[in-house]
């Protein structure tokens, strides 16, 4: 990675707020598909931070290439937040079932947020869900891509 891959961009910043944006509605379009007792806590808080990481760092390099590559750096920014927000939420859950000691070892707690990952997935698994994301990934990489030829 060249040493101007590290600096501040304003593709970067334009994909970072995208993706966070897009984080924050998403989070906000999932909380009705979870079971009524679910403890979301700082889920949106979450969600719009991995956003911006994601944007900054997986969409906002893949920038100033063209529209095209525009186009599936989003898909990758949102394919990797939405990979990272599964995780780090199926993380956090296995992390307060443990305190509970239902688990009996370590092993048992990372087969767990495997498990839990699947099952959050599967809620994810919701038509307007995937069409928000889909297509918001589209205009943030596009959107992304003009910033960076506008005012590079």
């Amino acid at each position: 990675m060249p040493v101007t891959d590290k600096m501040p961009t304003a593709g970067k910043i334009a994909a970072a707020i995208g993706l966070g944006a897009l984080g924050w509605v998403a989070s906000e379009v999932f909380r009705p598909l979870m079971p009524p007792e679910t403890n979301f806590g700082m889920f949106n808080e979450v969600n719009l931070v991995l956003g911006l990481l994601c944007g900054w760092f997986v969409t906002g390099t893949r920038l100033g290439f063209g529209y095209a590559e525009g186009f599936s750096a989003g898909l990758t920014g949102v394919g990797a937040m939405v990979f990272w927000a599964l995780f780090l939420q199926s993380f956090n859950e296995m992390l307060r079932r443990a305190l509970d000691n239902r688990y009996d070892g370590p092993v048992e707690g990372l087969t767990a947020v495997m498990e839990l990952g699947v099952e959050y997935g599967a809620y994810m698994l919701n038509g307007p869900l995937i069409g928000l994301l889909l297509a918001g990934s589209v205009i943030v990489g596009v959107m992304s891509e003009w910033v960076s030829h506008r005012w590079s």
